[in-house]
């Protein structure tokens, strides 16, 4: 079915004085073009667009003056021009990205329409109205640059709060490290000397020591304090999502990723990045970071693009890494780049002497943390401490203490004698993780007299929502004596 289109009646044809008065007042440019596609009007304001006065036109091929070519200098060939179009079959058209060139041959974005003109319902011609929308376009690549730019900011700010938010969950205490003892202050002296240095600092310990706390305080004290400290467990991620974690991954990369998303050494950029585990890095991820630490550069998972990072490292493990090389477990070239400064945090048991500060430091967060108001431990209760050999190191000690903190009604801790957990008896069979869990949700339940939600509850304590704990106890199958 034919579109209907406006007709211009024959006083418009004519272009009449009077209505030329008007034509020529308005601020768009007006053409009028007789069948042959040559010019009978032209009036002010496309003078002033184009450059090309109306003697220098009328009676010629305009096309072949303002509309000869496409943006990037192609032949525009008349054929295939919509005023053109317009003349050969009589239909209204209106083009919105498109240009005309000038006298000078600069060009310019318009906006134009093209109407056919009827006299005694034959086509005569075709009258074009057009307007110069170089402001308008700039002011959308504008828009488009600025929205640009905020889209960038907001994922950035995005993920840097996502990621904070996450850190200040679950690290509340502030950033020291507690003790006294020759081991101790032979540590922290060490920490202050390579702080300020750009140098990979590889910190070894034992489990519960207090390595990330290390880190932190390598951080906080070097020159990049005021930007982000970044922290990745390598062992809480399968190789193929630690490649994503530490390097982010575009949109698209493998099946689950339905957004771009910015890895750890981004985040890390012109900041600390520290390493937890870092033994447990798959040999593969070992060659990626080996990489990123000699350029300073890495692509993004499903990227081709490299991204130049400036990060400061800092790793820890509790393995002995040299025998791990030695094994073939791990690069001896990552071994060489990652131990340039190295650090031992003494286990708890080799510095029994600073138990007493670390157990007054930790009360003074419990006692916020838990809405109490303890005020130390009783002296047997402290003999009994410092009696324990502490295999699980100041995280098992900030343990005992917690627990006994939710005990306590008074504001005198009463620590009883310690005694390790006995480990299960090798049979010659491996428990599976259910069974270990199992064994765990029970000793906390009988300990806290089966009690399950509450400050002073089994939940709190493993720091578990109470629903989600009788949910892993019926599952389990685990059950209050009777």
């Amino acid at each position: 079915m034919a579109c209907k289109h406006p007709r211009v009646d024959d006083a418009h044809v004519d272009f009449l004085p009077e209505n030329k008065l008007l034509l020529n007042a308005v601020g768009e440019g007006i053409y009028g073009f007789d069948l042959e596609g040559n010019a009978v009007f032209i009036n002010p304001a496309a003078e002033r667009m184009t450059g090309w006065k109306a003697e220098e036109l009328l009676g010629k091929n305009i096309h072949d003056c303002h509309h000869h070519s496409h943006a990037d200098g192609s032949p525009y060939p008349q054929e295939e021009c919509p005023i053109y179009n317009t003349l050969h079959d009589g239909i209204a058209r209106e083009i919105s990205h498109d240009l005309f060139w000038r006298k000078d041959g600069s060009s310019f974005p318009v906006h134009y329409t093209s109407t056919p003109v009827y006299k005694q319902d034959r086509l005569i011609g075709v009258v074009a109205i057009f307007r110069d929308i170089s402001i308008q376009k700039q002011t959308e690549a504008s828009l488009r640059e600025a929205l640009k730019q905020v889209q960038a900011l907001s994922e950035k700010l995005a993920n840097e709060n996502d990621y904070l938010l996450t850190e200040l969950a679950s690290h509340r205490q502030e950033v020291n490290i507690s003790g006294e003892s020759e081991a101790i202050q032979s540590l922290i002296q060490q920490i202050k000397l390579v702080a300020n240095t750009s140098s990979t600092v590889l910190i070894n310990g034992e489990n519960g020591t207090g390595k990330e706390l290390v880190a932190r305080n390598i951080h906080a004290l070097s020159d990049r304090s005021d930007q982000p400290l970044v922290s990745v467990n390598c062992a809480a991620f399968s190789p193929t999502l630690l490649e994503s974690e530490l390097f982010g991954h575009e949109k698209g990369a493998f099946t689950g990723a339905t957004s771009r998303r910015k890895g750890r050494f981004e985040l890390a950029h012109q900041g600390t990045l520290f390493l937890d585990e870092v033994a447990e890095l798959s040999l593969e991820a070992q060659s990626k970071l080996l990489r990123v630490i000699q350029e300073q550069e890495f692509e993004r998972v499903g990227s081709s693009t490299p991204i130049k990072v400036d990060i400061r490292l800092v790793t820890a493990t509790h393995h002995d890494l040299l025998k791990r090389v030695e094994q073939g477990l791990f690069r001896m070239d990552l071994y060489y780049r990652l131990n340039v400064f190295p650090l031992h945090v003494p286990p708890l048991r080799e510095r029994l002497e600073d138990i007493p500060l670390l157990v007054s430091d930790i009360l003074l967060n419990l006692n916020h943390k838990l809405g109490k108001k303890i005020k130390g431990v009783s002296k047997q209760g402290m003999q009994h401490l410092m009696a324990y050999h502490w295999p699980g190191n100041v995280r098992e000690l900030q343990n005992v203490i917690e627990r006994q903190t939710i005990l306590c009604h008074g504001q005198i801790l009463q620590i009883p004698a310690l005694q390790a957990e006995p480990l299960p008896q090798d049979k010659g069979e491996f428990q599976t993780l259910q069974q270990v869990e199992a064994a765990h949700i029970r000793r906390t339940l009988k300990r806290l007299n089966w009690r399950i939600s509450g400050p002073n509850g089994a939940a709190n304590v493993l720091g578990l929502p109470a629903s989600t704990l009788r949910s892993r106890m019926l599952k389990l199958g685990i059950k209050r004596p009777a």
